[in-house]
């Protein structure tokens, strides 16, 4: 207990370089809840206050107008369709709204962009959001309102309003929400004994999606987010921005501690730039995933881009346009070469074969089989897997036994798996029957 109680005191006793503590208060002088309750948070942050359920919330409102550029990007250019098909794609298992369902709600608030900063990552009835951020597109603008607990006594009167924003969507888009945010938020509306209003909304978790289409190459699928793969790698790889002085995650929770204990909101200022900055570049990764379906093969900058845009097609039933993309990312369609590595060409190979093979084109996809073989630096899985479809290929199809026997030795050697080795070698054994009961006249 000593241990954790020393832990406890120093979390909340930190204070951020450069943090301006105040003086003790003197007698008749205004508490820490007072100050923390104070106008000097909102003027400090750049927000008001707001008076809902008795109690006061701070709002902090900002609007990226049309020529706001981030890194590479700018957001006239990158809005989120009109039409509803990349939802579609991204998110299969929920109908698209219809026409007249969007009518009934203000144009740009349909999808409500969602991160938190909290005073932990433990999760729990003891974890609270602090701030949470929302964001939405306002036709080729962006909105991001932050609202601010003050203090743990204001937390329903947050929550209301944060309600108020949840009712004006019909799609919550977040990064690793699905795991931490939403839960989190949840958790909070039933510690109150109320209705989360995100539990009906659809959600879209654009990390799963971002790991199809921009993992680094090299790098597995399912890998976590850290890395190439978390929100700030992404931003800096796919929009080409880069922040400069972001306060750190861990320090987050402290900065947080230290203003409810002595009311002093400027350690808060860079808090709320992270979770802006988070939000505008969540924004800017949907609108390019949904750009990239909504306007296909022409948007597609490197192959794990086309790979990755395949596999969300494939997930969602659309085998043509999944085939085009993994053609397109293997460089077998004609088109120049997209970048990317011979392992994503691989992979892109692979899928486009598979799929050839289920749509009974088994032409296609030997050459495809035989093209990813071909590759200098083919993943000993895939070259397994390919030989094994060809030995298949040329045993039952084209009748060419001995080409089948090659191809299930080499398959055979790259085969790791006791499973896998017995099952080949029942197919090498066959296929030696087969070859000495074949008629001398055929070799």
């Amino acid at each position: 207990m000593s241990v954790l109680a020393d832990r406890l005191r120093g979390i909340i006793a930190a204070v951020p370089a450069g943090a301006h503590r105040p003086a003790p208060a003197s007698v008749g002088s205004a508490s820490s809840q007072d100050r923390a309750d104070g106008a000097d948070a909102a003027d400090v942050l750049g927000g008001q206050w707001i008076e809902s359920d008795g109690q006061r919330v701070l709002v902090v409102d900002r609007l990226y107008r049309p020529g706001h550029r981030h890194g590479r990007f700018t957001l006239v250019d990158h809005v989120l369709p009109h039409s509803p098909e990349w939802l579609r794609v991204f998110l299969p298992q929920h109908a698209a709204v219809t026409r007249a369902e969007r009518a009934e709600k203000p144009a740009g608030s349909r999808s409500l962009f969602v991160d938190l900063e909290t005073t932990g990552l433990a999760g729990g009835a003891g974890t609270y959001a602090f701030l949470v951020g929302c964001a939405w597109f306002e036709e080729c603008s962006l909105r991001v309102r932050q609202l601010f607990m003050s203090s743990a006594a204001v937390e329903s009167a947050m929550l209301t309003t944060l309600a108020g924003l949840a009712a004006q969507a019909d799609l919550v888009i977040s990064f690793n929400g699905k795991s931490f945010d939403v839960p989190l938020i949840d958790t909070r509306y039933h510690f109150h004994r109320r209705e989360s209003p995100f539990s009906a909304l659809p959600h879209l978790d654009m990390l799963h999606p971002s790991r199809r289409l921009w993992r680094p190459d090299g790098e597995d699928a399912g890998e976590r987010t850290a890395g190439g793969c978390s929100l700030g790698a992404l931003e800096a790889s796919v929009c080409g921005f880069t922040r400069e002085g972001d306060v750190p995650g861990f320090e987050i929770p402290s900065r947080y501690f230290h203003f409810v204990r002595t009311g002093d909101a400027a350690p808060l200022e860079s808090v709320f730039e992270h979770n802006r900055l988070d939000l505008v570049s969540l924004a800017f990764l949907t609108a390019r995933g949904a750009q990239l379906v909504d306007e296909g093969m022409p948007m597609l900058a490197t192959s794990r881009e086309a790979v990755g845009l395949g596999q969300l097609f494939e997930r969602s039933g659309e085998m043509s346009m999944a085939r085009r993309c993994f053609a397109r990312a293997a460089g077998i369609d004609g088109a120049p070469l997209l970048p990317g590595d011979e392992g994503t060409r691989a992979e892109a190979m692979h899928a486009y074969a598979v799929l050839c093979r289920r749509d009974r084109r088994h032409a296609d996809a030997a050459t495809a089989w035989r093209q990813l073989l071909n590759l200098h630096r083919c993943p000993p899985a895939l070259a397994r897997s390919a030989s094994e479809a060809l030995a298949v290929h040329h045993e039952h199809r084209l009748r060419d036994l001995a080409t089948a026997r090659a191809f299930a030795q080499r398959s055979a050697s790259l085969t790791t798996t006791a499973t896998r080795q017995q099952a080949l070698q029942h197919r090498l054994a066959r296929l030696e029957r087969k070859l000495v009961a074949q008629p001398l006249w055929l070799f």
